[in-house]
């Protein structure tokens, strides 16, 4: 059974969450062509040392940064890297913090400079497809629904939903139970109950749902070398509704980034 968190550890994640949701944002100002992925890490990791947090990705398991950095065939855990950032490219951005104990986590996938007609739309509808999870995210339900909502939603587009990877549950440990996949049949997994820490996080292939880890140990590539896009936010579990702790609105409101 999956623990519900206390109002007080709520808002702890909450705090976690808006930084988290902050430096992304502080991300998004500098994705540009020309850029490396290297830069973006030491962005994101000055900006959470700033606000009193610690980059929990930055030795997690090994990981060597502070960011993971996935562009184009990349799904996640790309490793940043000199790698310079081209026109038509994106960059999938996956960062969390640990701040008073608890966790945060979220992503965004940034187009660099202009990016072509598929790839917006795959942009756009690996966005919606996290909203449509959240919206299933209601206590009473189970993780099945939600795995439904974003499944269901981006194959109506002729995308296709990685199965091999999954959102998580969140609070003292960055992984936590249940976990929350990305397809899945209503009324089937972990029931969700008020008070759940979530972290719904679609990620979503332009062409077949195949990948395969690179031999770094961690990136996770497409196999068809089509783009692939990932978003994540973390949200509360509440009856009749999901509560966001982090989000977009950061990114999405200043008009110096591309999004």
């Amino acid at each position: 059974m999956v623990k519900p968190k206390t109002e007080e550890e709520i808002a702890l994640l909450r705090e976690n969450a808006i930084i988290v949701s902050k430096a992304l944002a502080e991300v998004g100002k500098v994705v540009a062509p020309g850029v490396t992925t290297a830069k973006l890490s030491r962005v994101a990791e000055d900006f959470i040392r700033d606000n009193g947090a610690i980059p929990s990705f930055l030795g997690f398991e090994g990981f060597p940064a502070a960011i993971c950095a996935s562009v184009n065939d990349v799904v996640v855990h790309g490793f940043p890297s000199d790698y310079v950032l081209k026109d038509g490219d994106i960059v999938s951005v996956d960062l969390g913090t640990l701040y008073k104990g608890y966790n945060g986590d979220s992503a965004y996938t940034f187009p660099v400079g202009e990016v072509d007609a598929k790839t917006r739309t795959l942009l756009d509808v690996t966005k919606a497809s996290l909203y449509k999870g959240i919206e299933a995210a209601v206590a009473g339900a189970r993780t099945g629904d939600i795995g439904y909502a974003v499944q269901s939603y981006v194959e109506s587009f002729g995308f296709s939903v990685v199965r091999e990877l999954e959102g998580h549950g969140i609070g003292r440990e960055m992984h936590e139970v249940p976990g929350v996949p990305n397809f899945g049949r209503r009324g089937k997994g972990t029931h969700l109950v008020d008070g759940m820490a979530i972290c719904i996080e679609p990620m979503v292939n332009a062409g077949g749902r195949g990948v395969y880890l690179d031999r770094n140990g961690w990136a996770v590539h497409t196999s068809d070398k089509c783009n692939a896009a990932h978003y994540e936010l973390t949200v509360v579990v509440r009856k009749g509704h999901a509560e966001q702790l982090s989000t977009f609105d950061f990114i999405e409101k200043d008009p110096k980034i591309n999004f």
